[in-house]
């Protein structure tokens, strides 16, 4: 799709759902910060092994969801006027309301990261290391207002959490319905939940991360 039909795409979706913005106004915002945006979704596409280089196609639901991730924090993050502030956060809400995911526009993601499927996902403004990995139904929280730091090559199983003052090394795998929660993990290795709330914690054979990511 051309970047210009695209553009007038979004607009629409966020017209449909999020009604009351001068249309002029929100493709004139989006289109802005087209090229900033575009630029940092394709070079985190590109490295995305199961994703074709050089492509990115809005109806792969998982593109489309990091495409509205991105494009919301640039925005942010390169204007945040009023009318700006406005689109970001009709972005987010569409976001949340077409793929079903909480990721706010403020929070810092990754350079570089995957969802495999992002429904019931919820990210708090915490520390993302690069090459992050997402599924369904995983959380990454905060506990009496304290966020966890997540290193690099993390990986979030479905139904996996993420929770308060964690620092969780490289190369971690959180395997599903496994919960951290105010534990640290050494990294390289993959974490089950064990018995009366504690922790497996077994060293990786191999790092899984590279199942995911070109380097």
């Amino acid at each position: 799709m051309a970047h210009e039909h695209l553009i007038q795409y979004t607009c629409q979706q966020v017209g449909t759902f999020f009604p009351g913005m001068d249309p002029t106004v929100l493709q004139g915002i989006i289109a802005h910060h087209w090229d900033a945006t575009m630029a940092r979704l394709q070079a985190c596409i590109d490295k995305v092994k199961m994703w074709p280089q050089g492509q990115f196609n809005h109806l792969n639901s998982s593109q489309y969801c990091q495409y509205l991730y991105f494009l919301s924090n640039t925005i942010w993050r390169e204007d945040r006027g009023g009318e700006a502030l406005g689109v970001a956060t009709r972005l987010f809400l569409l976001n949340k309301a077409l793929n079903g995911i909480d990721l706010f526009y403020e929070i810092a993601m990754p350079d570089v990261f995957f969802i495999g499927h992002s429904v019931g996902i919820v990210l708090a403004k915490a520390t993302y290391g690069n090459y992050l990995v997402l599924y369904q139904n995983c959380t990454v929280g905060k506990n009496h207002g304290v966020a966890p730091v997540l290193g690099d090559g993390v990986i979030m199983y479905p139904n996996s959490a993420i929770i308060g003052r964690c620092r969780i090394g490289a190369n971690t795998a959180v395997s599903q319905g496994t919960g951290v929660i105010n534990r640290d993990t050494p990294g390289e290795c993959m974490v089950f939940a064990g018995t009366a709330g504690e922790l497996t914690i077994k060293a990786a054979k191999r790092p899984l991360i590279d199942d995911f990511f070109r380097h």
